[in-house]
């Protein structure tokens, strides 16, 4: 037996099915459809992916769905080669649940979560032995190429080498797009005129139906259709909760060890930067929820995860905390809660009381970053500065997040505090980040705990396609580590140092895969080239310098800085799917700009 296939059978027997376990490839229309879905991921990990998981799950489940599902790792056993992965012993790459070579599906399903990640697709496919370049395949010999999720904001990036991206939520665009596939095949008709229609179903954009005029350097000047019937733009589809699959607020297979719970989508709150408000808010049937937990406690699962943009929006949370806890009651093994964030405006005596009593509770972030801290809670205030909070849309004002403070330190259970903020914003001066440092000490000062910790997790603003904020300049990721140095320095100084080391921590590291996402985030379809020439030369995409992406993108007639700059373009590379409401960005920009001159 050979690697591949004992790890694919070890992962297929350690996979325990929740929900109604029941598949119904038996009972599928004849030429039933091949899609694999490709995870960037081990096994683990990729379980807590909720988007391909719940199509995998979907197509599976739905007896009129022409097609079978399956899904294809990064294995432990793949021998890495540079930036390239290769099956041992010679084997062909195959899914866990068939042994079939993965070039030979009819569809294969991109996921990525990140922009700065785009350029594992060509792992991805060099793996998988399917030609890069979407010119490069053969309709009916190779598979259809499909996008999705956040990394695909700005579907230029990967036009060149994907067939169709999927806009917002797939579960009815990806099923009429299997239709019609299967339709086609099983009438003879040949696939030239397939991106065409596909293009004609709403929430599909086909990058090859559009041609683009580029500008030197970066950017574009006009976007046009190729044909009368492919649309001028292309909305994300999002559907009510009584129409999405299950599988999208409870995960469909476990590996034994924990779950995930997906409670809430969206978020009530539009903050102009983040991506979380732009589909609706939507809740989960709590005895969804709470079925779901009896299940696992069957299958004696004992971490349960619930991942939500803000768990505290929930309107049910309570109820499902008190079923988790009757459940931790009863077990006879320890079971762990792990929570996504939670807004410090929604807070409440009560909610901290009932995650206390879980007993063993964490959060996401540290659970899978650093080690389990507990007794933990999450606030995200983004900026020091009250001005800022307000100019960005944030409601997280600094009485709020006091409220909050005073709440846990009334609390015996709460002794480390998680705050996440952005730097390197529009409007954003050296003072106002030092600030970051003053409000870390003052937070610790206020829980009055002899133990308290507070983490400092701060992220880079950039600028994401789909938000108000999508125009506005971006800091050079070159800066940022200074950025960070400086705030250190200054906690240090006012903490003293060995209180510093023992009770705070400044979680920062990503500048290389941001130099990458300031490019993904802004780019034309030229910076595919560019991603490809840089996995071409070998180049350690994670660790990538600032040189060898100017080198690159100069060999293609680009330019860095007009990436970083704000996009006063009348069309954005990403036009075909933006939404964006053009004023509502206007006067973002103009207030950004009143702060910037009032306080030179």
């Amino acid at each position: 037996m050979s690697s591949l296939e004992k790890e694919t059978r070890r992962i297929a027997e350690s996979e325990i099915r929740i929900g109604d376990p029941s598949y119904v490839a038996a009972g599928k229309p004849a030429g039933a459809l091949r899609v694999v879905f490709l995870f960037p991921y081990g096994h683990a990990y990729s379980l807590m992916c909720n988007g391909p998981m719940s199509l995998y799950d979907l197509i599976n489940k739905r007896a009129d769905v022409p097609a079978i599902a399956e899904r294809a790792l990064i294995y432990d056993c793949l021998v890495r080669e540079g930036n390239r992965l290769r099956s041992p012993e010679g084997e062909h790459y195959r899914s866990i649940e068939s042994d079939l070579p993965v070039d030979q599906a009819h569809i294969i399903g991109l996921s990525v979560t990140n922009a700065g990640d785009l350029h594992s697709v060509f792992r991805l496919l060099d793996l998988a032995r399917i030609p890069r370049r979407a010119a490069d395949r053969r309709a009916g010999v190779h598979p259809l190429i499909v996008g999705g999720n956040g990394g695909f904001a700005n579907p230029e990036i990967l036009a060149e080498y994907v067939d169709v991206v999927a806009v917002g939520e797939a579960e009815e665009s990806l099923l009429e797009m299997i239709r019609i596939i299967h339709a086609h095949l099983r009438s003879g008709a040949g696939l030239g005129s397939l991106p065409e229609r596909l293009s004609q179903v709403p929430g599909l954009y086909v990058p090859s139906m559009y041609d683009y005029s580029c500008q030197p350097g970066g950017g574009v000047t006009a976007v046009r259709p190729r044909s009368l019937r492919t649309p001028d733009r292309v909305h994300a589809q999002f559907l009510d909760a009584g129409n999405l699959h299950s599988a999208h607020f409870v995960s469909p297979i476990s590996d034994g060890s924990a779950a995930m719970l997906f409670p809430v989508l969206g978020c009530k709150h539009s903050c102009s930067f983040c991506t979380l408000g732009t589909p609706p808010f939507r809740q989960a049937p709590l005895d969804l929820l709470t079925s779901y937990v009896d299940q696992l406690e069957q299958h004696g699962i004992g971490k349960i995860i619930i991942s939500a943009p803000t768990f505290t929006q929930y309107r049910w949370r309570d109820a499902l905390l008190a079923h988790i806890r009757r459940y931790a009651e009863r077990a006879q093994h320890k079971v762990t809660t792990i929570i996504g964030s939670v807004r410090a405006d929604e807070i409440s005596a009560s909610y901290l009381s009932a995650v206390a009593e879980l007993g063993e509770f964490g959060h996401l972030f540290t659970e899978l970053r650093m080690e389990a801290v507990r007794g933990i809670i999450t606030i995200a205030p983004e900026f020091a500065a009250p001005d800022l909070v307000s100019i960005y849309g944030k409601t997280m004002t600094p009485e709020r997040v006091g409220k909050a403070i005073d709440l846990c330190r009334a609390n015996p259970d709460y002794s480390a505090i998680m705050l996440y903020f952005i730097v390197g914003a529009p409007g954003e001066r050296r003072e106002d980040r030092l600030a970051i440092a003053d409000y870390a000490k003052a937070i610790r000062d206020r829980l009055g705990r002899s133990d308290g910790t507070v983490i400092l997790k701060i992220q880079q603003f950039m600028p994401q396609p789909g938000t108000t904020s999508q125009r506005l300049a971006m800091t050079d990721p070159s800066l940022i580590d200074g950025y960070i140095g400086e705030i250190r320095e200054r906690l240090c100084v006012l903490a003293g140092q060995e209180a510093y080391d023992k009770y705070f921590r400044v979680l920062w590291g990503e500048a290389s895969r941001l130099y990458l996402e300031a490019v993904c985030l802004r780019g034309d379809r030229r910076v595919g080239e560019v991603l490809e020439d840089l996995y071409e030369s070998g180049a350690d995409l994670s660790t990538l310098t600032k040189e060898q992406l100017l080198g690159a993108l100069k060999a293609r007639g680009l330019e860095f800085g007009r990436h970083l700059r704000y996009m006063s373009d009348p069309v954005l590379p990403w036009h075909v799917v933006n939404d964006i409401d053009h004023e509502a960005e206007l006067e973002l920009a103009a207030a950004v700009a009143h702060r910037s001159e009032r306080c030179r």
